[in-house]
Parts: structure tokens; sequence; C-alpha cells
């Protein structure tokens, strides 16, 4: 409990575009079975503004995310019927929401498991309300933010096509199913194409000044988006490690 302190591009996942929509109408969904921590997450997210749904198990979470499409999914590791760690994994293989997961684990390697399976974030318990209040804005506003891009604009890089509108991802003829940090990386990495870059600036490209997880989160991330790119292309390393400095993304 907290503390009081490979397709066509025109495809879309089976929990539509709302990611992307900023419509007002699509809810962030609350999975805990703990009732009165629930109570308390929902609390601090209505006050800022956000439509709040709650399921109890994973059945039901699943259940709520398919019929309700929402735009983040905060995600306890503990549950009944379907575990969190199954219940991410099981979102991540039909829809790009973002998703935050909060446990009661603190080993570092467990936590990282729920990243490998697609998650975009974790908090551990306990934490404040007001703190994972802060994390689900700061998730959205990496998930939605245009930067300087039109809505239109696409980004092409040898055999890669990136739609900023969609957020979808082609490699060669087949598409590939990134999260929401994962296309973030991809397109960071394109416009950096030959260029080692190291951790630091990954993390002010493409996480954030807020961001504030382990220097694992980021190779795990690194780590999922070089294999779906190699899973589509396994005669190319696209991201490659530069000892001592960080990674470095080719297309030849």
């Amino acid at each position: 409990m907290p503390s009081t302190n490979t397709n066509t591009r025109s495809e879309r996942s089976r929990f539509g575009n709302a990611l992307h929509s900023q419509d007002n109408c699509k809810p962030i969904l609350i999975v805990e079975d703990d009732r009165a921590s629930a109570a308390l997450v929902r609390l601090y997210l209505v006050n800022e503004g956000y439509k709040v749904i709650v399921a109890y198990d994973g059945a039901k979470g699943l259940a709520l995310a398919r019929e309700h499409n929402p735009i983040l999914i905060v995600l306890d590791l503990m549950l009944p019927k379907i575990d969190g760690l199954a219940l991410c994994q099981t979102i991540r293989a039909e829809s790009s929401v973002p998703i935050i997961m909060v446990t009661a684990r603190v080993a570092e390697d467990e936590l990282l498991a729920g990243l490998d399976l697609g998650a975009d974030d974790y908090v551990p318990k306990p934490f404040s309300p007001r703190e994972l209040t802060a994390r689900v804005g700061a998730v959205l506003r990496r998930s939605t933010h245009e930067e300087t891009y039109e809505e239109s604009e696409t980004i092409e890089e040898g055999n890669i096509f990136l739609d900023m509108a969609s957020r979808e991802t082609t490699l060669g003829q087949r598409k590939v199913q990134l999260t929401p940090t994962e296309f973030r990386l991809l397109a960071y990495f394109i416009r950096s194409v030959g260029r080692a870059v190291s951790r630091e600036q990954i993390i002010s490209n493409v996480f954030g000044y807020d961001f504030e997880g382990f220097d694992r989160t980021v190779d795990t991330h690194i780590s999922n988006l070089r294999r779906k790119l190699q899973d589509c292309d396994p005669s190319r390393m696209y991201v490659r490690t530069v000892y001592g400095i960080g990674y470095r993304f080719e297309v030849t």
C-alpha cells in the first residue's frame, strides 16, 4: 500500500490510437488488488483531472483494458487470477499503451523483468501517491509529446520507416511493434545515426529530466529495441554498444 507522504502501416492496435489522441474521455486504468491502495491512487489521479477505472485482479484488468482503451495503465505485479508480469506481456502484445508497474518487490532484476516485457516505468512500494501521479504525468508527456514534428511527418533511414503521427514503425515490409519508449529511442537513434551517444544524452533526449530509474533501465529498453529490430532483420546489428561511451545506431 502506498504511503501517505509485421503488417501494413494502416493497422492499429486492439486498444486503438487513444494514446496519441489526448482524448479526455479515455481513462487511466489502475490494476491493483489492494483496494485501499487503489482508492488512494485513484483519488490523487482524479484530483489531477484524469478519468480513472479500477480492476482488482489481472483478469478483470485485461477485460477493462480491452473494453475502455486506456491512455495509461498503472499495474501492480502481485495480482490474483493473472499476475502482473503475465498481464503486462499480454497487453504489450496487443497495444503500445504506456504501463507503469508498482510493486513491493525490491529486487532490481524483478523490476527489470517487467521492463523487459514492455513496461515503460516502475514505482516501488511504498510510494507517495503524489510521486506516482507525477510519474503518470511524466510518462504521458513522453508518450504524447510531438516535440517539433508535424503530425504528418515521417522519418526514413535505410529500410526503416517511422510514422510520427501513428507511431508506427516498419522495417522493410514488416511492422515492428514498439512500446512508446522504444519508439522514441528509435527516432532519437535515427536522428543520431552513425554517431556514438552516451547514456546521459539518451536520458536527456528520450526519457526527460524527470527520469529517476536505474541506469540498467535505459539499457533494458535499448536491449529490447535491439532485439526487436534483429528479429525482423537478423542480418544486421542496428544498435551497437560503444564501450566506455554508450551506443551507436547503424543502418549499413
